[in-house]
């Protein structure tokens, strides 16, 4: 029994195994690998389910793997030189690459348990844990190049010109917006991931393009620090506050107003010359011109919210706390942000159109991807004058027709 609590103590320190499953390892003595896990090759989802039935129906597929059988298949090339492994007389029949990247695609999909996730694929807990982690490592190393690249001053000019084209908001390079990402609460963590909604957390803060793409993300930072402390200090918001990541300023459309390019946030964010948020409420009751201006940046901003709710009706992980340890979390986020980029941009499906759209019938999760608390500090005196010059413009030069009887709706509710 000594023995076996040293084994234990091995797995607590180094994998993501559940509550029931350590209670289940205390329990029940070491005994020889149970039939079940076996029979894997012959009565496991893979074989039974995968090969046999959804192989042949694309549309099922997508459905069960949220990616193609094309995009399946393309990132199962990228990752499967780094998992496979090779039969021996010990193990003849491994678990391959495919069955790995099944599983987790699988896990992102549903935020099932790996005790649920056991019976369904015949293979063991903490066999599923090691995999799984394993596996997510792997597709953050082979999808951040790809799906998650830095990008030039160039290319966020011509994220500029998407946003004025599809939101009429001049000089937008993107929406900011965090959200917490619930999780149980770590092993000696004390208070770190405990956030002011009163549950333990992992902000994700991402900047959002105007095709519901994640542009930076920034993922890791500790659900105490829900406010827009975490973006100044991040790799973007240094970028970003000291000038190195923004084009230069430029002459908004039909105007002579020359104007820096922005970021657009909510209250959770500073003011800033480079940073627009809206005016207060009362401010933009009061006042027409600023009603229009929140009106004309909450539509703009809206993109932000979209792409979370995209995220978390793709991948239900998210409409759970997630039992992992802190660093499997963060790849886990980082790894659906690459696979929804991936689908957004149709990424080798065959309309080239993005796979999934938002579900506006379906209600968002209330307990997970919480935003961050709306307490953005002291503003910069410039980031005034910048927003009262975009205020100014869009009841002037950058008025369009449809903005008035809008602002007026949303006045009334």
């Amino acid at each position: 029994m000594m023995s076996l609590r040293i084994r234990l103590l091995s797995y607590l320190l180094v994998e993501d195994l559940e509550d029931e499953d350590i209670l289940e390892m205390l329990s029940v003595p070491r005994r020889n690998t149970h039939n079940i896990f076996t029979k894997r090759t012959e009565e496991g989802y893979f074989k039974i389910l995968i090969n046999n039935h959804l192989q042949a129906d694309e549309r099922m597929f997508s459905e069960f793997f949220r990616l193609s059988k094309v995009q399946f298949q393309f990132v199962s090339s990228l990752i499967n030189e780094d998992l496979k492994k090779l039969s021996s007389n010990y193990i003849p029949y491994p678990i391959t690459g495919d069955e790995k990247l099944a599983l987790t695609l699988r896990f992102l999909a549903t935020g099932e348990s790996y005790h649920s996730l056991r019976f369904q694929y015949r293979i063991s807990v903490s066999e599923i844990s090691r995999i799984i982690k394993q596996t997510l490592a792997v597709l953050k190393e082979k999808l951040v190049p790809l799906f998650l690249p830095n990008i030039s001053k160039e290319g966020l000019e011509e994220k500029s010109n998407e946003y004025y084209v599809k939101w009429n908001f001049p000089n937008c390079i993107g929406t900011i917006d965090g959200k917490h990402v619930r999780i149980r609460c770590p092993m000696k963590s004390s208070s770190l991931y405990y956030n002011y909604k009163g549950f333990f957390s992992i902000v994700l803060l991402a900047v959002v393009d105007a095709n519901y793409k994640f542009m930076f993300i920034d993922v890791g930072s500790y659900g105490k620090e829900g406010d827009s402390g975490i973006f100044e200090k991040s790799t973007l918001g240094k970028a970003f506050f000291n000038g190195t990541l923004l084009p230069p300023p430029r002459r908004l459309p039909n105007s002579q107003l020359l104007l820096p390019h922005v970021l657009i946030g909510d209250d959770a964010f500073k003011l800033h010359p480079n940073m627009m948020k809206p005016y207060q409420k009362e401010d933009a009751l009061a006042n027409n011109i600023k009603g229009t201006f929140n009106y004309r940046l909450c539509r703009a901003r809206r993109t932000s919210e979209n792409a979370f709710g995209i995220l978390s009706q793709v991948f239900r992980v998210f409409y759970t706390p997630i039992n992992l340890l802190p660093e499997t979390v963060d790849n886990v986020i980082v790894v659906s942000c690459c696979l929804h980029n991936m689908m957004r941009e149709g990424y080798l499906s065959r309309s080239g159109r993005a796979n999934y759209e938002l579900d506006p019938t379906e209600a968002l999760p209330t307990e997970n991807l919480i935003p961050l608390r709306a307490t953005g500090g002291y503003a910069n005196v410039k980031g005034f004058t910048v927003r009262s010059t975009f205020a100014s413009y869009f009841v002037e030069e950058g008025k369009v027709s449809w903005q008035e009887s809008s602002v007026h709706k949303t006045d009334r509710s």
